[in-house]
Parts: C-alpha cells; structure tokens; sequence
C-alpha cells in the first residue's frame, strides 16, 4: 500500500519548499561564516537572536515537510490523514510561535527589563514538547524519552529521593532556563556552535559526497588493496576512514560507501554478516580520523578552549591504531575461510584517468582545511574556504559541466542533514539546561567517586558504561554531548585532563553506533547485506574490539595523545613503549576474538592471548615487559609451528 496519502500535486510542492528551504539554510550558513576575502566580501556574522530563531524554524519545517506525521498515520488507516495533517500543522505552528517569542523577548530579558508570566513558560513547554516529538520522528525513541524524562525530572525534583533531590523550581523562571537564554537551553550556545561552526563542515561533506568524489575514492582503494586476501574489505575500511573523517556520521557513511563496498566483501567469500560488520566497523570509525573527524570534535574544541588543531593531532595515534586493528582482523578472517587474493577487477571498479581527477575534489579541500588552521582561521573559516575551493574543482567531473544544478543538490542534502541533527541537539539542549540549573552532574561526579572506591579504574569503567548505555540510538554529536555533562566532571576529578577527558567519552559515544542491541550503523549495514542485524552486530563488536580499549590505553598514557594539554610532557622513549605494546595487544586480541592466526586456535591459546594483551598495557613496567616478552614467545612459538597457513577445509575441519 503507498504510504503516502498525500495528492501527487501537494507531494510535489512540499517536496519543493522543502528543498528550497534547505538550500536557503546553506546559503545562510555559508554568508554567516564567510571569513574576509581579497576578492569576496564578509557577508557575516549576522544578529545572533533571529539566525538561532530562524534556521530552527526552519529546520523544523524542512524535516516535517520530508517526514511528516501524515505518511507514519496513513500506514495504518487512511482515514488518518486528517489527523496526520492537523498534527503536522500544529507542531510547525507551535515551534515558529514558540521561536518568534524568543526572537522578540530575548533581547528585552538580557537588558533586564523583563519579567516572565506564565505564557512565557507555557511558550517555552510548548517549544520544547514540540522538539522532542519532532526529535523522536526522526532518531526514533532513546533521546526523546531521555528528554522527556530530564523535563518531568525538573519540574518533580523535590520529590526525588536521595542524591537526585533539588530545591524547588520556580515555575515561572524555568521559562528561561529552557527556552529564554542565549546560554543554557534549547537556543542556546551548543545550537550557536551548530551554526556557526558545525553547518559549514556538514556542508563540505555533502559536497564531496554528492559531487563524485565519494564514489572515485571508494573505487581507487578497491584497486589500492586488490593485492591482498581482504580486497574489498580491506578497501571498506580504508575508503570508509576517508569518507567518514568528511562526512562525520556513522550511518551516513555506511549508506554512502556500503552499497558499493559490502556486495564486493561478499562476493570475494565472505559472509554477509561479516561484509555488514567490517563496513558499520570502519564507517564508525571515520568520526575518530583526523583531519575533519565530523562535528563533535569541532564542539568538542569549543567546548574545552582547546584548539581544533591539537584536538586534530591528539586524535592521529589512536585512530591509526584502530584502523590498523581492522586491517588485522579482516587479514585474520581471511585466512580462516582460505580467501585469496583477486587481481582481476570488474568493469564497475576499473580506475580510470576521471577518477584521479576527482580524488583532487577530496584531497585538495581537506587539505586546505589544515592549511586554514595553521594560518590562524577558525574551524568555521576554514571549512568555508574549503567549500569555496571545492567549487570551481567540481566542474572537472563532466557529470557536474553537464548538470551544474547537482551542485545545488548538494547543498540542499546539507541544510536537510543539519535540520535532522538540529533536532535532536533541541532536545540536548534541554538536557543542558536541566543539568545546569539542577548541578546533577556535580553531584552525581560525588556519587561515582564514592561507588568507585576513589580508583580511577572503576570510574573509567562506570564512564564507559553510562557512555555505552546513553549512547545507544543517538547520533554521536548528541550523545557525547550527553554523556561528557554527566560524567566529565568524574573523570576530572581523578585528574585526567579536559583533552582526555573528553576523547574518553567521545571514544565510546562513536563506540556505541556499533554496540548490540541497538548498534545503529550494524543495523545500516544488515539491511544492505541483507544479514541478520543482530548478528551484523556482533561481528561489528568482534571486529571493532579495540575501540573499546584504546580509550582506556590513552587515560593511563596519555603520552599516546602527543600533546602538551594532556598535562605529560613528550618523552620519545615512552611514546615508543606504549606504541609497541599497543600494537603488539591489537595482534594479540584481534587473532583471540577471531579465533584464528596461522592456523586455528585452541580455548587455551586464545584465553592466554587475551591475557597476555591485557597484561601488555599495564602500567607498572616489570608486568608489562614480561608479558610482552611472553607474547612474543607465543607468536614465535605458533608461527614455528604452524608454517603454513591452513587451507579453507582444513580450518573448517578443526572448528
């Protein structure tokens, strides 16, 4: 049954504004951040209060235009579609009244000669209800029920007991916490960082995802990697790590390199849920490679005063080594099933001249992104500056000389992703908002020190835990948002510095797009491998295993960050010590969790090889030297043994 009740004409114009909306939030975002040129002159930065006001709203009609309640109602019944159509009404109604109000108020509520009445907070209960609602339209239930429940838990706090007690709420007052507030709120300072910095990256990479860049360099690393027993799912991890560091999502980035990537892993001999889980894997991943690593790490570097640059290269080492664990993996994986290596390529991935060209549309932007910040400009300029240099680069592909408007396409696709994201960075903001005049996360920072034993073992573990579990459905810019206001304050209070801190969280906030039983981005890549999500999964989680160490590895040696804001001064001897061991441990843990190395592994070999990797990152020097020299007899030992790789029957007859 088509899904959509609407008439055909009405489709088609809510399509239409809904495009034209889009393309006018990227043209906005582009004037708002344009830093000065010789040739173009600064448009921006434009009055503060009706650009947050403004591109909310519209943000708000962008999404209900293209998933409006009507097409989820008229599953079921078509006579539903009244009801669809009032519903759709009322909540863009009442978010533009609700955003109006703040626009007009605002600036007489900061010069002090403003007192709220109760239609302002029911203005500002009414804006919020209808960003949760609209949120849990689009990223489903788990961050519009946290903000449902933070709400209730604002209002009633006084009757909560134990450590969760607060003092009461004014009533009327609460109308600027949530809403009335250039600070705290859901129009706050994180939606500013969204505009001001955010926008202009998710545009770039809409750019170069839909310019042909993306599809050029998914196939020049097929040829890259066509000598090796993973092939193409050697060239998933490596194109997924270049495509996502542009477009910054785990789920966008499984959709745009899976559909080429995963059949390719399938064909070669592996099975469908290994080809989902090698894909959402490294898709994951691509939040955590610099040089752009996506939107949160561009919040992040506003959020702690830290220079976007130095997050940037804090970030290079433990990326390469989780990229590096995926290579191991897919190395392991093949051997156990015999795949070997298949020079030939289909025509759908011979590399011609065209394609190298195009990659000039990916290397040259991000490039210009790190020559912008060692030059001074901000995150935001140079973004700008390599949206504006990937312009004129376009036009070498003679798809875009012959269809220029794909250009405009692009941008579009842009101002519609960051109207998504917007939705749900609303309901963060009322999370926000709600910590901050409640000082939960004080309080709850006292709590996990006491549950921990004051060791800074047990916190990290209760970090990665509460991190996991909150970030489970989420985008990953929401739920490290989430997550670093919680437990931030703990992680500080053992000592770790802010930089650490917050990769820590940020770590396991990628972390859990690929953790069961939500595991997002594993879900993207079941349903084009056509595998069991639950399943896809848990190969995500076996591939991926080293994503759940390495934070932990940076917290003890945050040497591993190579920066001066982790509060360790670079010593070249320690550096070179955890980076052996760190890359002895993925050897060791990635062949365990395969079960499979030269040959296959008994119980006993694999135990004692997790062991033995555990023990290798340890801190004090005489357990970790010894067992690193234990490894290495083990590896001599079974690679002595067991010359020859096993042929694919023999390894499934020893299983």
């Amino acid at each position: 049954m088509d899904t959509d009740a609407r008439p055909r004409g009405v489709r088609r114009v809510t399509a239409r504004i809904g495009y034209a909306t889009a393309l006018a939030m990227a043209f906005i975002a582009i004037a708002n951040s344009m830093p000065s040129f010789w040739i173009i002159p600064r448009i921006g930065p434009l009055p503060t209060e009706p650009l947050r006001a403004g591109l909310f709203a519209a943000s708000v009609l962008v999404v209900l235009l293209s998933q409006p309640f009507t097409d989820l109602l008229v599953k079921y019944s078509r006579k539903l579609l009244p009801v669809g159509l009032t519903i759709d009404a009322a909540l863009l109604g009442a978010a533009v009244f609700a955003f109006w109000r703040y626009y007009v108020d605002t600036s007489a509520i900061e010069e002090g000669l403003f007192f709220f009445t109760p239609f302002h907070i029911w203005t500002a209960l009414g804006g919020s209800a209808c960003i949760i609602i609209v949120c849990w339209r689009v990223w489903g239930a788990p961050l519009s029920l946290c903000g449902i429940i933070v709400l209730g838990y604002f209002y009633t706090g006084e009757y909560w007991p134990w450590i969760l007690k607060t003092a009461p709420v004014n009533f009327l007052d609460s109308a600027a916490d949530l809403w009335f507030n250039q600070n705290d709120g859901v129009l706050g300072n994180i939606l500013v960082i969204m505009i001001y910095t955010i926008f202009p990256f998710v545009l770039l990479g809409t750019m170069l995802e839909g310019t042909g860049g993306g599809r050029s360099l998914i196939k020049i690393a097929v040829h890259m990697t066509r000598k090796y027993r993973g092939g193409p799912a050697h060239a998933a991890i490596l194109a997924s790590s270049l495509f996502g560091t542009m477009s910054g999502g785990a789920v966008a980035n499984v959709v745009a390199t899976g559909v080429i990537t995963i059949p390719m892993i399938k064909r070669r001999g592996f099975n469908a849920a290994f080809a989902g889980g090698v894909e959402a894997t490294a898709s994951c991943g691509g939040q955590i490679m610099p040089p752009i690593m996506g939107a949160a790490a561009l919040v992040m570097a506003d959020f702690t005063g830290i220079s976007y640059l130095v997050i940037i290269v804090a970030a290079i080492i433990p990326a390469l080594a989780y990229y590096c664990s995926l290579f191991v993996a897919v190395i392991f994986e093949s051997r156990r099933l015999g795949v070997e290596a298949d020079l030939e390529l289909g025509d759908e991935m011979a590399v011609d001249r065209q394609d190298f060209v195009n990659l000039v549309m990916v290397v040259v932007p991000v490039a210009s992104v790190v020559v912008a910040l060692l030059h001074g400009f901000s995150p935001a300029g140079a973004g700008i500056i390599a949206l504006f240099i990937l312009l004129p680069l376009t036009f070498f592909n003679p798809e875009i000389r012959r269809n220029p408007l794909l250009i405009l396409h692009a941008l579009s696709s842009g101002g519609y992703q960051f109207a998504r994201l917007l939705m749900a960075i609303g309901v963060v903001g009322i999370i926000v908002a709600v910590l901050g005049a409640t000082g939960l996360p004080s309080d709850f920072a006292i709590l996990a020190a006491q549950a921990a034993g004051n060791q800074l073992f047990m916190t990290l573990l209760l970090s990665m835990a509460a991190a996991l579990l909150l970030g489970m459905g989420m985008p990953t810019l929401p739920a490290y948002l989430t997550i670093i206001l919680i437990m931030g304050p703990s992680l500080q209070q053992f000592g770790l510095a802010v930089l650490t801190a917050h990769m820590f969280v940020f770590y396991y906030g990628v972390a859990s797009s690929i953790t069961p039983p939500v595991a997002i981005a594993a879900y993207a890549a079941a349903s084009i491998s056509g595998a069991s999500p639950l399943k896809t999964a848990a190969y995500s989680l076996r591939i991926g295993i080293v994503k759940f160490i390495i934070p932990f590895v940076f917290a003890y040696y945050p040497i591993l960050l190579i920066v001066e804001e982790t509060g360790v001064n670079f010593e070249w001897p320690a550096f070179l010590s955890i980076v052996t061991r760190l890359f002895l441990a993925i050897y060791l843990l990635s062949s365990a969790v395969s079960a499979f190395d030269a040959r296959c592994l008994a119980i006993w070999e694999i135990v004692v090889r997790i062991s033995l990797a555990m023990l290798v990152l340890y801190t004090t020097s005489t357990v970790h030297w010894s067992a690193s020299l234990a490894a290495l007899v083990l590896l001599v030992w079974h690679h002595t043994r067991f010359r020859e790789p096993s042929s694919r029957q023999s390894s499934v007859n020893n299983q």
